[in-house]
């Protein structure tokens, strides 16, 4: 199925990618100067797969990722006021800043989180598209 977009959607798309470059940027920025608790793994010239993949999601379809999670988070609707709270390891971040940057969960937007060993988000993902399909539900569980 084709989805058809106008060129408002297109900037929309446009502006989504360019906030998390400069999401990225400013983050590495303050990583540098030891702002950010823990470690940090930027997303920085991939904005184009999570938004483009993540547009065709509906509200309720899920994702989940690995290690460079920003991009996809962002991408996924949460609030990047909580997203870079997270990063500096403050209570109002999405996860009360005990996730830090790998570890990005945000349940409303159905954003599964972000996972730091390489591969261990695989089985999840497939554990929530296997309870979709076993209780029938028409949803989509996209694995990054």
């Amino acid at each position: 199925m084709m989805i058809k977009m106008d060129t408002a959607d297109l900037f929309s798309l446009y502006r989504q990618m360019l906030l998390i470059r400069r999401f990225e940027e400013k983050s590495v920025e303050m990583y540098a100067l030891a702002k950010n608790a823990g470690f940090l793994h930027l997303y920085i010239g991939e904005e184009a797969i999570a938004v483009g993949a993540i547009a065709s999601l509906r509200a309720d379809d899920y994702v989940i990722s690995a290690y460079r999670d920003h991009g996809h988070c962002l991408a996924r609707g949460s609030d990047p006021g909580r997203v870079v709270a997270e990063l500096f390891g403050k209570a109002t971040g999405l996860c009360k800043g005990k996730g830090g940057s790998m570890h990005l969960i945000d349940l409303p937007h159905r954003f599964m989180g972000g996972y730091a060993i390489v591969g261990s988000h695989i089985p999840l993902a497939t554990g929530l598209a296997f309870a979709n399909k076993y209780q029938s539900l028409d949803l989509v569980t996209v694995c990054f």
